[in-house]
């Protein structure tokens, strides 16, 4: 947003000039619903003479002094900037201002409890939002320790980085006001501003500990809110919580850095969850009130030992700039993922990270907008669009392959050393690489321009040649790059050879080598008989896109059931996805390669991720013609199955709320009714109240509902989650009139909360309202200036991706789209990036319905 950026060039030069010592901050949670007070005192070095500024969003400024000199805000506050001239050796700069609260998850979130009229506060600072709530050198390498004093209503909860000492009481003055406390936290170790925290609301808690491996007791918080808390399993929290500590202390040889772990469910958050340091945030998604799926419960586990890892990778040591955010998400991702597996009962978590993870990641490398792991990163815009699925999966996909690469002890021997030699202070990539090269003996800087400086996914593909009896004659693994990102890489994997054997398909024979250039010859598979499957990859090292020779792409839509291993099946999944979305292969034939082995499918997050790519498939991929036919058959299909799955498993619950979103006839909607109504029941399956919303919402799709009943379910559920789902079930509604009210909410007016523009934006481009988005293309475009210059950036994305009309898949929107960029050449390149990933998505439709016409 305009006066609220920050490039690269400037945070160096200020870092010359400045190096901070210490922040104490005072805030006033009392005033009023719309600022509260912000006091700030923050001691700096600087080299003498110099000028440089702090970072502030504010309401007002009511006085700055710098070093006992009074400054008049009036000239010297603009555009999110204090300025600061004639600075000394030593500094001093207090700040006093009436700062903002946001309904947008950024900066000081203030949420009110429709439950019960409870206000709960929380802070969200990553990337450049701490300046929302307290004056900030607002960069990651100036760190601090920072102290806060924090006034708030007696009966509130308060945490912060540092444990939460005892309150000064303060009695209510009058008949209208509130007893009052004031909490003053001891100061933080050096730390980052974006990892500080504040939480503050009548949270509900309750409380354990552990024993650190350094021998110190660490206090263990759990909190939520009042009218949720029946439904936080704190318990299986903190066993999770425990065994994510001896994991990770044991591998990372360094014990725990802060004083004590509290985790906190919040409202409205727009991430899965935040490291702040020793009080990390999570959505309440992960509140479960109804019945959720296992890949729910696993991504929590995932969740919480992902942060868990930042506690050291991240908070302990941070990256000088945000180009090496990967360092800190990719690390994370990995070691979460490797965490669960063998610390938790959740031992496929690698099957996990292949079926989520890394589609994620192979998705966004062939976007226009890909870059390197370590990507350029010029300004504050630049970053807030990199929270994306190269710096996470991609990364971790890497590290992993980086593991196999150095072997595993070597690795974590390296990572112990860099945090012991960094500790409470920043890096860059080198500073890892150097250590990993040390414990490993590989000389790793090749390796990092191939994997970590360049863009792109590499394709491996089996050539085989046979005789007249099925016997290999030459077996090659081929390398292509796609022409814009030509690195050719090396790979370490495995091939495994499936073979029928009665009712299964089992793995025969596995090799693993390492694979680099353009073809790679396998001389120890000559003389073997051909398989009836042939998996590249095999166990999952590499990143990379895999291809099935023809053969074994027949066998796969046979018989890909009949493979017992999971994370093969998932690899196969995903080899067959990458083709129908590379136009190689028809999405009818993928369509019938998951509805025939889809219901066999024993992980949940591949089942969960192969049913959203079926419904991409039914709704975008096939062609326009055979696109209503598909879309019949396939909540058809995932009705039969429904019925067909095991009493209360979890693929029954995916299967029926599948079909309720893929539900498109009248027949087929009158069934969501059934079920909503109980008219029709399946043994084991409770229509709770989130899959009583969902069927709704689908009801609502279908024009079967109107707003009476979407009105009359928000009064059954009048809760934040209740919320959410009526926006999306009113912005669903198939009629212009439910279109253009849906949009002038979102567009029209900037009072709604992130969750509710995020669950109405989902609402509005559902596809049963298809033909209804083409009156809003015009419209879309028109907004996209106004709505970047003006929002916060959290919402401007919810609205540039989620409003963007992508059902339509069209060449009209395509074109529409292209003639917008065109104009537009000169707006900021984060927005651009947006619209182009949103052109990306509609131009691959197009090629895969030409395909599918084929």
């Amino acid at each position: 947003m305009p006066g609220e950026n920050l490039t690269r060039a400037e945070a160096q030069e200020r870092r010359a000039v400045v190096d901070t010592q210490s922040y104490e901050i005072s805030l006033n949670l009392t005033q009023d619903a719309e600022v509260f007070g912000s006091r700030t005192v923050v001691r700096f070095t600087a080299t003498p003479g110099a000028s440089t500024f702090i970072d502030l969003i504010a309401r007002e400024v009511r006085e700055i002094t710098l070093n006992g000199r009074s400054i008049d805000p009036a000239t010297a506050f603009a555009d999110s900037r204090i300025a600061l001239d004639a600075l000394e050796a030593e500094n001093e700069l207090v700040v006093d201002a009436d700062a903002l609260y946001t309904n947008t998850g950024e900066g000081l979130h203030r949420f009110v409890d429709p439950v019960d009229g409870e206000v709960y506060l929380y802070s969200q600072f990553e990337v450049p939002d701490s300046r929302r709530m307290f004056a900030v050198f607002e960069q990651p390498d100036l760190k601090a320790t920072f102290q806060f004093t924090v006034t708030a209503p007696e009966s509130w909860k308060v945490v912060s980085n540092s444990p939460t000492p005892e309150p000064t009481l303060r009695p209510a003055q009058g008949p209208n006001e509130v007893a009052t406390a004031t909490w003053r936290f001891e100061a933080t170790p050096r730390i980052s501003s974006y990892i500080t925290a504040l939480i503050a609301g009548p949270y509900e808690a309750t409380f354990s500990e552990l024993t650190s491996a350094s021998g110190r007791v660490i206090p263990l918080g759990v909190y939520g809110r009042k009218s949720l808390w029946q439904f936080l399993d704190s318990d299986y929290i903190f066993d999770k919580t425990r065994q994510g500590f001896a994991y990770f202390e044991e591998k990372f040889d360094y014990a725990y850095p802060f004083e004590k772990y509290d985790q906190l469910f919040v409202p409205e958050f727009n991430a899965g969850a935040m490291e702040n340091a020793g009080a990390v945030t999570f959505t309440e998604t992960y509140v479960f009130r109804s019945k959720v799926t296992d890949a729910v419960k696993e991504r929590r586990v995932v969740t919480i030992l992902h942060e868990l890892a930042h506690m050291w990778f991240g908070d302990l040591v941070t990256m000088k700039w945000w180009n090496d955010l990967w360092l800190n998400e990719s690390f994370a991702e990995w070691a979460s993922t490797i965490a669960t597996a063998e610390a938790t009962e959740w031992t496929e978590a690698w099957t996990t990270f292949n079926a989520m993870e890394k589609t994620w990641a192979y998705r966004q490398d062939q976007l226009p907008s890909t870059h390197p792991v370590v990507a350029t990163i010029n300004d504050l815009e630049d970053v807030q669009v990199n929270f994306d699925g190269i710096t996470y999966a991609k990364g971790g996909s890497v590290l992993k392959q980086l593991a196999a690469w150095v072997g595993i002890e070597a690795f974590f021997a390296g990572v112990a050393a860099y945090f012991k030699k960094h500790e409470f202070s920043n890096t860059e990539l080198s500073d890892l690489l150097s250590e990993l090269e040390v414990t490993s003996g590989r000389e790793l800087s090749t390796w990092s321009k191939k994997w970590l400086e360049t863009a792109g996914v590499n394709t491996l593909s089996p050539e085989i040649t046979t005789d007249g009896d099925g016997v290999i004659t030459r077996f090659a693994i081929v390398q292509t790059a796609p022409a814009d990102y030509p690195t050719i890489r090396p790979h370490r994997l495995g091939i495994g050879f499936y073979s029928l054997r009665g009712d299964a398909l089992v793995r025969t024979r596995r090799v693993e080598l390492d694979v680099d250039g353009d073809l790679t010859v396998v001389p120890e598979l000559k003389g073997l008989a051909r398989p009836d499957l042939v998996l590249l990859n095999d166990e999952d090292l590499a990143y990379a896109k895999i291809r099935l020779d023809a053969r074994s792409l027949a066998t796969a839509i046979a018989h890909l059931a009949k493979i017992s291993d999971p994370l093969a099946r998932s690899l196969v999944w995903g080899a067959a996805w990458d083709q129908t979305r590379d136009a190689e292969s028809s999405p009818s034939d993928y369509i019938d390669l998951v509805l025939r082995n889809i219901g066999s499918e024993t992980e949940s997050t591949t089942f969960r991720t192969t049913l959203g790519q079926l419904q991409l498939a039914a709704n975008s991929y096939v062609s326009p013609e055979k696109r209503a036919a598909s879309r019949e058959k396939v909540a058809d299909a995932l009705w039969e199955l429904a019925q067909a799955a095991e009493a209360g498993s979890d693929s029954q619950l995916q299967l029926v709320t599948a079909f309720a979103g893929a539900a498109s006839t009248a027949a087929q909607w009158d069934k969501v009714r059934q079920v909503r109504e109980g008219e029709v029941s399946f043994d084991g399956l409770e229509i709770d109240t989130d899959l009583s919303w969902a069927l709704l919402v689908s009801l609502a799709a279908g024009g079967v509902v109107g707003t009476d009943e979407v009105d009359a379910a928000l009064a059954a559920d009048n809760t934040a989650k209740g919320g959410e789902f009526a926006a999306q079930a009113r912005a669903a509604l198939p009629t212009l009139e439910a279109k253009q009210a849906a949009w002038s909410s979102l567009i029209d007016s900037d009072e709604l909360p992130n969750t509710i523009v995020r669950s109405a934006a989902i609402g509005f481009t559902h596809p049963a309202g298809v033909e209804l988005l083409g009156a809003f293309v015009d419209k879309y475009f028109d907004m996209l200036l106004p709505v970047w210059e003006s929002r916060s950036y959290q919402i401007a994305q919810y609205l540039i991706v989620g409003l963007y009309p992508a059902p339509l898949a069209n060449i009209a929107l395509r074109d529409a789209t292209r003639a917008w960029l065109a104009a537009n050449g000169d707006a900021a390149p984060a927005l651009r990036r947006l619209v182009n990933e949103n052109l990306a998505g509609v131009e691959r439709a197009l090629a895969v319905q030409e395909r599918d016409a084929q």
